[in-house]
C-alpha cells in the first residue's frame, strides 16, 4: 500500500469513526458523486469493520443533472420521487447515520435558466423536509466530507494539469482534515476540545447582540435569549458524539429573526445551485433583506432570496478566525464546506433548533416565537476577513471584544 492509499484509508476511517461515529449494528447511508466510487468502497469497508449492518449508497452525477436541466420539461422540476423521500425518512427514523461526499461542480449550471434551478431546489426542499428535520435537530448522526473531482480541482488550481490539480486538492484536503497527523482521530479530539472551550465561554456570556465592522460591512445582530453556541463535535439526541463537518473551524449560533440591521458584503464567491454569486451585498432592516446587489449572479441571488419568506432572514451566525488552516492556504475553493471554514459567515434561511435551549422539542411556531427562522433553504455565505472586528453586547449593555483584526480576542482564552 502506497502513502496515498494509506491516507485514503485514514480519511475513510476518520469519516466513519469521528464524522458519523458509526455504532455497532447501525446502517450507514452514503450520498456520493459517481466519481468518488473508489473512496465509497473504502468507506464501506471501514463501516462494516466498525459494525455496520447495512451500507446504502445514493449516487449522483452532475452531468446527468445538467442534461435534465437542458432537456426535461418544466413539470419535471415540480416533482420529486415520493419513494425516495420516504426512503430517507424511514432510514432516519430507523436510526441510520448519513455521510455526504460534497463535491459540486462550480459553474455547472451557468447557462441554465435560474428559475428552473430555483423551482427544483424548492421542490426538493419541500419533499425532503421531514428527513432534514432529523439532521437539523441532531436526531441522527451526520457528516460531510469532500472529494476532489476533476471539475472542482480545475477550478481551484486552473494553472495545473488536471492530474496535478487533483493531487494538489487531495493534499489540501488531507492537511485540513489532519490526515497527515500520526493519529488523525486523536488530533480531532484535541481540536474539538479547543472549540468546546470557546463554545463554553460564549454560552456563559449570553451576549444579547453582536456588532460586526469590516470595511463596508456594518451590521448589528441580535441573539435570542437562551441561545446556544455550538462548534466542532455535536451530540445526537441519543447521546452519540459526531462531527457534522470535516473540516470545521467554526462556532455558530442562532440570530434573532427580527434583529439584524445594517449592511454586509461577501468576501468569497458563493457556489449555489451550480451557479456562482460573487461580490454581493445584503442590506437588512429588522432582520429582513430589503435590498441587495451582486456583480456576478444577481438573478441567481434574487431567486435564492425569493425561495420563501424565511430566505430573506438569517438562520445562522458563525465565527471563524482568519488564520484558520483553510484560510492560510490562500485558496478560494468554490465549495461551502471549505470556504465557510476560512471565514466568518452567515446563513440565509433555516435556523438549527439545537441553537436554542429546548429548541429540538419546539414546534415551528414555538421556534419562531423564540426568534428562530423557518425556511426551505440554509445557504452559508462568507463575509469575514483579516480586518474583521466583532464586539459582544452584554445584557447590561457592556461592549466586549470577541474578534480583533480577524482573530479571537476573548478574555482568558
Amino acid at each position: 500500500m502506497n502513502s496515498f492509499e494509506q491516507n485514503i484509508e485514514k480519511y475513510a476511517d476518520l469519516a466513519v469513526r469521528t464524522g458519523v461515529n458509526l455504532q455497532q449494528g447501525q446502517t450507514l447511508v452514503i450520498r456520493a458523486p459517481i466519481e468518488a466510487v473508489t473512496l465509497v468502497r473504502v468507506l464501506a469497508e471501514k463501516a462494516y469493520d466498525a459494525g455496520a449492518k447495512h451500507v446504502h449508497v445514493d449516487w449522483s452525477d452532475d452531468e446527468l443533472s445538467l442534461i435534465k436541466y437542458r432537456k426535461a420539461p418544466e413539470e419535471a422540476f415540480m416533482e420529486y420521487p415520493a419513494w425516495k423521500a420516504k426512503g430517507f425518512e424511514e432510514l432516519a427514523a430507523g436510526g441510520a447515520a448519513f455521510l455526504t461526499i460534497y463535491a459540486p461542480t462550480p459553474g455547472l449550471l451557468k447557462d441554465i435558466n435560474p428559475e428552473r434551478i430555483a423551482t427544483e431546489a424548492k421542490t426538493t426542499a419541500v419533499a425532503l423536509e421531514k428527513y432534514r428535520n432529523y439532521t437539523k435537530s441532531d436526531g441522527v448522526s451526520w457528516s460531510i466530507i469532500a472529494y476532489p473531482t476533476e471539475a472542482w480541482a480545475n477550478k481551484v488550481f486552473p494553472d495545473q494539469p488536471v492530474t496535478q490539480a487533483i493531487e494538489s486538492l487531495w493534499d489540501v484536503i488531507f492537511k485540513v482534515t489532519r490526515i497527515y497527523e500520526h493519529d488523525p482521530i486523536a488530533a480531532w479530539n484535541e481540536h474539538n476540545a479547543k472549540l468546546a472551550d470557546i463554545v463554553a465561554y460564549l454560552n456563559n456570556k449570553q451576549y444579547k447582540q453582536l456588532i460586526y465592522e469590516m470595511n463596508e460591512t456594518k451590521l448589528s445582530v441580535d441573539l435570542p435569549k437562551q441561545h446556544v453556541w455550538k462548534g466542532g463535535a455535536s451530540r445526537t439526541q441519543q447521546g452519540i458524539v459526531f462531527n457534522p463537518n470535516l473540516p470545521t473551524e467554526e462556532v455558530y449560533t442562532m440570530p434573532h429573526i427580527d434583529g439584524i440591521n445594517g449592511v454586509v458584503h461577501s468576501t468569497k464567491p458563493l457556489n449555489y445551485g451550480g451557479n456562482l454569486i460573487d461580490h454581493f451585498s445584503l442590506v437588512f432592516e429588522n432582520g429582513k433583506v430589503v435590498d441587495f446587489s451582486a456583480e456576478t449572479g444577481y438573478e441567481t441571488l434574487q431567486h435564492l432570496l425569493e425561495m420563501d419568506e424565511g430566505a430573506r432572514h438569517l438562520g445562522e451566525v458563525a465565527l471563524v478566525p482568519y488564520r484558520s488552516p483553510i484560510s492560510l492556504s490562500n485558496l478560494i475553493f468554490y465549495n461551502t464546506l471549505f470556504d465557510e471554514n476560512a471565514s466568518c459567515h452567515f446563513a440565509l434561511g433555516q435556523c438549527y433548533p439545537t441553537n436554542i435551549s429546548g429548541g429540538t422539542s419546539m414546534t415551528d411556531e414555538e421556534l419562531t416565537q423564540h426568534g428562530g427562522n423557518k425556511s426551505h433553504i440554509h445557504v452559508d455565505f462568507m463575509m469575514g476577513g483579516a480586518e474583521m472586528n466583532i464586539d459582544g453586547i452584554t445584557e447590561d449593555g457592556k461592549r466586549e471584544p470577541i474578534f480583533r483584526d480577524g482573530e479571537w480576542a476573548l478574555d482568558g482564552l
